[in-house]
């Protein structure tokens, strides 16, 4: 029997409209005009860059023009950084080549990939960018003047009173709503016309300022290589803290158990009453040490973590942290656990810092979970003025970095402090 789709037989003027869905084109072509306006801005700088690089390329030719060479680059680099930016906000992100890292030299850049792919985009934004933005401009204002016609036409001296194109003279009140009807046309173009023409200004920058296609890889892979080496460090920064609580602590109450049992079993004979009280020692001693011990191993892997979650872990932290914390942590599924162990480390270390240097009165600690991140703010009402000298925030950054997460501290003179860490939840 042959199957039947249910609602490919409802007819779809049935079927339920969003009411706000009439605005979205009228909003698109908005957008779009506010993305023009911006592309005529940086079309102008486009323009008179363009003037200065073909005044110093003439002034070349007598020699006099490669001492501008220098300044014509900087200036390059200067707008089309500007229109990167502005790329940026209307879409993906556009990267740029490092800061100073530019030719400074004629033949330097002639060579230079990236300064010829500028140069390009300065000559198409200048000209065929320059005029998109400008009928991009035109169209709203002529649009708006048909459309309002009727207000204001009895202001024209007789004989130019015509819509914007020159096509209908205006005589009489007809023929001016006439006007106004064929400005309500208009609007139909600009809104129809507006996001194709910001696309297409955008477009060449789109294509010539951005980096090549091998350049986001190599990117990747020195981030990846600078992640691992921080990695690395923070495994044996762990290693190290691991080998002194032990050496420092542990080894030294076994020491001490050993010690006491030694010379127990030697004053059993002679003094049973003395040999008691150092047995009553060397327990204690050794109950110490098991209580350091246990302190080591939780530090590595809290327990609680595998056993309950990470909320209940970073309670236990505002628990026994001696400046009042709140948590408030809202992750709803559980990450892997080499990303929890990151985050209860990094809380007990900012809560840590914050006991000891802030002089805070209260401390909050937000968690949540973003599609692939989980994200940690760290906040308290201390004096502020925390900077990342202090192995704390070094240590934190390097776990941060080796997960490949990202740290943003801001701590102005007075407070608050806000850590914010971001950490890729993993599988």
């Amino acid at each position: 029997m042959p199957t039947h789709d249910a609602t490919a037989a409802v007819p779809k003027q049935t079927r339920p409209t969003r009411p706000w869905d009439a605005f979205a084109r009228p909003r698109l072509a908005l957008d779009a005009f506010e993305h023009l306006v911006g592309g005529v801005g940086t079309a102008i700088l486009s323009l008179i860059m363009l003037l200065w690089v073909t005044a110093t390329a003439v002034a070349c030719l007598v020699g006099v023009g490669l001492f501008l060479v220098p300044s014509a680059l900087r200036g390059l680099r200067a707008v089309t950084d500007r229109e990167r930016a502005r790329l940026s906000q209307w879409g993906p992100e556009v990267i740029g080549p490092e800061p100073g890292t530019g030719p400074t030299r004629l033949r330097d850049a002639i060579a230079d990939r990236t300064t010829r792919r500028e140069l390009r985009w300065l000559v198409s934004h200048a000209s065929v960018g320059l005029l998109l933005g400008l009928v991009g401009l035109t169209l709203p204002l002529t649009a708006a003047t048909n459309a309002t016609f009727p207000l204001w036409w009895r202001l024209l001296p007789e004989g130019e009173a015509t819509d914007s194109l020159g096509v209908i003279t205006v005589h009489d009140w007809p023929s001016a709503f006439s006007v106004s009807l064929l400005g309500l046309g208009w609007v139909a173009v600009a809104v129809s016309c507006e996001p194709v023409l910001a696309w297409l200004q955008a477009w060449p920058g789109r294509r010539l300022l951005s980096p090549d296609a091998g350049t986001d890889l190599a990117l990747r892979v020195t981030q990846l290589t600078a992640t691992r080496a921080a990695a690395l460090d923070a495994h044996a920064t762990e290693l190290r803290r691991i080998e002194r609580s032990l050496h420092d602590g542990t080894q030294n109450r076994l020491v001490a158990v050993n010690v006491l049992l030694g010379a127990a079993r030697r004053a059993v004979e002679r003094d049973p009453a003395g040999a008691d009280a150092m047995l009553e020692q060397a327990q204690g001693a050794a109950e110490q040490a098991l209580a350091e011990l246990r302190q080591v191993v939780r530090s590595i892997l809290p327990p609680v973590l595998a056993d309950r979650s990470l909320t209940d872990a970073l309670a236990g932290l505002a628990a026994d942290c001696p400046v009042p914390c709140r948590i408030d942590a809202g992750v709803p599924t559980r990450c892997a656990a080499s990303v929890e162990a990151t985050a209860y480390f990094v809380v007990a270390e900012a809560l840590t810092n914050i006991a000891k240097h802030s002089q805070a009165e209260h401390a909050t600690v937000r968690v949540r979970r973003r599609d692939d991140r989980l994200l940690l703010q760290i906040t308290d009402d201390g004096r502020g003025g925390a900077d990342e000298s202090g192995s704390g925030i070094v240590g934190i950054r390097r776990r941060t970095e080796a997960h490949d997460g990202t740290l943003e501290l801001t701590s102005p003179p007075g407070g608050p402090t806000t850590l914010e860490v971001s950490l890729p939840c993993g599988l």
